[in-house]
């Protein structure tokens, strides 16, 4: 086995540290206080060419595999930008994943180059209110008109949803009590979001403000059959292929924050003098956050092999679940540590540990609950009885 990293991708990672140097925690308090987007942040990794580093050369991107996307997404968010720097990428890096592996070379050639450049933003519709991760019970309905499909229905935490111009939406084109099996009848629709048919409106949330997440309703929206994403019915199949890809970019990411929350710990740790000596002599301070570092490392190393399996094209379920579930508890115990180290000023908004903390919280939950990572080792892996 070869442990040192190779030139290129330590290359990648001085060239994104690079340009987060000039975004601090400041410019991120303030553009989670107020619910902005960080289109400063956003066009400067555009125009250097990390938002398409994962799309194929022949469309204006990079041509990286899922490993150079995760280093990138890691150095986002450990640079101090957590979820509000990787989610205003995420979906740009991942999100065109099916278009990639299942579009039209017509679809290809008109929208790949828009999202490599970072002028077109796309956003993911999956999940309903009355679904959640059960997604084989969405009831968005898409009905065939000529040549077009009209879409009835309601989605939510669709991400960018208020500034994306395009939707990676998963429709029912039939409904689930005509289908043989519940994943049959899906479909997959690049449609427009900018449209009069077309509702949207933020969620208020508790955290990653920055980057909103839209509760979406569709009233008789029209979608080019053009804009339909392989074949009718196959949309679940799609959607499955792209899952461990974003386990690993989700589990990079977590990565990221909790280096980030460990170096802010330990920098406090090192300047706070209570009783007249550091807080970081004393071991209640020191050991959990010596523990964390050894957390996030193990992480790193199932990622990685996550990520290797992917690009070499083997089955990797198993790493990329372990390494989405290892990450984020890794992420979450390294923030809440900083959380406790810092004391109260841990819930003063000057200091950033806060909101590492209240994100990282968040990846224990989503795209996937640490519950149904547990539910896939144990039918998959472990060849245990479904309990679900």
């Amino acid at each position: 086995m070869e442990f040192a990293e190779p030139a290129e991708h330590t290359a990648i990672r001085e060239a994104v540290r690079d340009i987060c140097k000039g975004y601090d925690a400041e410019y991120w308090r303030q553009h989670e206080k107020n619910h902005e987007f960080p289109w400063e942040f956003y066009n400067d990794m555009a125009a250097a060419g990390w938002v398409g580093i994962a799309i194929p050369e022949e469309f204006g991107g990079g041509g990286g595999g899922i490993t150079e996307a995760s280093i990138v997404m890691e150095e986002v968010a450990a640079a101090g930008g957590a979820m509000n720097a990787a989610s205003a990428l995420h979906i740009s890096i991942f999100g065109m994943n099916p278009v990639v592996k299942y579009g039209s070379q017509a679809q290809k050639e008109k929208y790949l180059p828009q999202v490599a450049t970072g002028e077109m933003h796309v956003a993911f519709g999956v999940t309903e209110p009355d679904a959640g991760t059960d997604t084989t019970s969405i009831s968005t309905r898409a009905v065939r008109d000529g040549d077009d499909y009209i879409v009835h229905g309601q989605k939510v935490w669709t991400t960018k949803g208020h500034i994306a111009e395009k939707v990676l939406l998963l429709v029912r084109t039939t409904p689930l009590e005509e289908v043989r099996k519940r994943t049959d009848g899906m479909t997959l629709l690049l449609a427009d979001l900018r449209r009069p048919e077309v509702d949207i409106h933020q969620i208020d949330k508790v955290a990653r403000n920055a980057v909103g997440s839209c509760e979406v309703r569709y009233d008789g929206l029209r979608v080019a059959g053009s804009d339909l994403v392989g074949e009718e019915g196959r949309g679940f199949k799609y959607l499955l292929d792209g899952l461990n890809p974003e386990r690993i970019l989700i589990a990079s990411e977590a990565l990221g924050i909790g280096k980030a929350a460990l170096r802010v710990a330990a920098q406090y740790a090192n300047e706070r003098v209570v009783f007249g000596r550091p807080i970081g002599k004393n071991q209640g301070i020191a050991f959990p956050l010596a523990e964390a570092h050894m957390r996030l490392a193990a992480a790193e190393l199932v990622i990685r092999q996550a990520s290797w399996r992917y690009d070499q094209g083997l089955p990797c379920g198993e790493h990329a679940n372990t390494a989405k579930f290892l990450a984020s508890d890794a992420a979450f115990f390294a923030a809440d540590r900083a959380m406790q180290t810092h004391g109260g000023f841990a819930f003063a908004t000057e200091y950033p540990v806060g909101r590492f903390w209240a994100e990282s919280r968040l990846m224990k939950i989503a795209p996937v609950s640490q519950e149904m990572v547990q539910n896939y080792i144990a039918e998959h892996v472990l060849g245990l009885p479904r309990s679900y």
